[in-house]
């Protein structure tokens, strides 16, 4: 088995979600970023309004609409700490 990303998409007021991903992708305001496991430890801003996309085991993709946060990369995986973050609707992709 691949190694995993541990993720969590947190919002002010809630978890949203929280498990193992193969990859996240999210906007910052330096750029696009792609984290597989293994990455290097990183704060970034996320850019406002963005996606977060969660790439799960199986080719299933979650993905969230955020504003406002950062995303904080560390040994013990990928947190993205937002001010809001929703399921994203086909239309807002």
């Amino acid at each position: 088995m691949a190694n995993q990303l541990p993720v969590k998409v947190v919002a002010v007021e809630e978890s949203v979600w929280s498990g193992e991903a193969e990859m996240l992708v999210a906007r910052t305001t330096e750029g696009e970023i792609g984290v597989l496991p293994g990455h290097s430890p990183l704060l970034g801003l996320l850019k406002e309004p963005s996606q977060v996309r969660v790439k799960l085991a199986g080719g299933e993709q979650l993905t969230y609409d955020v504003s406002g946060g950062f995303l904080s990369i560390d040994a013990d995986g990928v947190t993205v700490l937002a001010e809001s973050a929703t399921p994203a609707t086909p239309e807002s992709h």
